[in-house]
């Protein structure tokens, strides 16, 4: 028996899609070449957001600070967190056709490296059964083995062949996917069920000029698939990456940064101790930055890691005059936290 329904995308242009009754609205239309701006997938940034025109979609309450109780009322759900219950007609934010547009999809993966790279930081290389497409700075989830429980890390590495992904993964006390699994009893040869790619914080093609990164603990990750995507395409691009842990216990891949800085002439790696002094600067790397530069006009960014230290480097960029459109941001948001209300 089929227990799907036909759902109406209406925006710049009109498809319709299949969307079973488990299935979230944002997967059936990624699966099918329907591109939504999407972010965090957990239901608290609201990027994916669109109006129910009508029919019938089941969708957990939101916070209002997600969704105002103006657009609930009119009608507006989470697609990441919806799932029809009838056909529905469904309307998409008019530039909702422009991202990356990947299909998402299933692969396996059989984990070819396992590696610990910091205090509570391994490196994870996994092989895949078919390549993925992706664009640079996108995520995919893991299912957790036992569970139903996703996580979702970024890839570290740039698209090519698609068929091998490289991850940075910090562990979580009393995490699920972490203590419980990845750094607990994950090792060499042990599969990995994975859906991807996700995410619209990607790397800009079109814009040419210098780039500032700022990552925070593992927001490293999307930000070295960035850079080397970057210096592809432009072996002489200057990129300035600012790299922030509390110590240098934290830090990791400081070889990669340091020879990668000394192959390409425009490029420049600051790591930032924000609790030790003697490697690196010393405090956090959106003050850093504003140390660094009179003015950023012309520039892009690209921000990745813990909330505080993503809205402080936005706050440092804007302080020194980029261009609000041309910062790009991504926040790690523990699981905990991302239970809508």
């Amino acid at each position: 028996m089929d227990t799907s329904h036909s759902v109406e995308v209406v925006g710049s242009s009109t498809q319709t899609v299949r969307c079973a009754d488990d299935q979230r609205l944002l997967d059936a239309f990624l699966r099918n070449g329907v591109y939504l701006p999407n972010s965090c997938n957990q239901g608290t940034c609201g990027t994916c957001k669109v109006k129910v025109l009508c029919g019938t979609v089941d969708a957990p309450p939101p916070s209002d600070t997600v969704l105002s109780p103006e657009e609930q009322t009119n009608g507006f759900v989470l697609a990441c967190q919806s799932t029809p219950r009838s056909d529905t007609r469904i309307e998409v934010p008019l530039d909702a056709a422009s991202g990356p547009g990947h299909l998402l999809r299933d692969v396996a993966g059989i984990v070819s490296g396992i590696e610990s790279v910091a205090d509570d930081t391994v490196t994870v290389t996994v092989d895949l059964d078919q390549p993925l497409e992706y664009s640079a700075g996108q995520y995919v989830e893991f299912t957790v083995p036992g569970t139903d429980e996703v996580r979702q890390y970024s890839m570290a590495n740039p698209p090519g062949d698609g068929g091998s992904l490289e991850f940075h993964i910090r562990r979580v006390d009393g995490g699920l996917a972490t203590d419980r699994w990845i750094f607990d009893s994950l090792e060499h040869g042990h599969s990995i069920a994975i859906r991807g790619p996700w995410g619209d914080f990607v790397h800009d093609p079109d814009h040419d000029g210098p780039i500032i990164l700022l990552g925070g603990g593992t927001g490293l990750a999307p930000l070295k698939a960035i850079a080397l995507q970057a210096l592809e395409l432009d072996s002489a691009r200057e990129v300035h990456l600012y790299h922030g842990v509390r110590t240098r216990g934290d830090l990791y891949d400081v070889d990669f940064w340091q020879s990668l800085a000394a192959r390409h002439p425009g490029m420049r790696y600051t790591p930032c101790l924000s609790r030790e002094d003697g490697f690196g600067r010393r405090g956090y790397v959106g003050d850093v930055l504003v140390e660094d530069f009179d003015s950023l006009r012309g520039y892009s960014a690209y921000l990745c890691g813990p909330p505080a230290m993503v809205d402080a480097g936005v706050k440092a960029c804007k302080r020194r005059r980029m261009a609000g459109r041309l910062i790009r941001r991504e926040k790690y948001t523990p699981v905990a936290a991302a239970v809508p209300a």
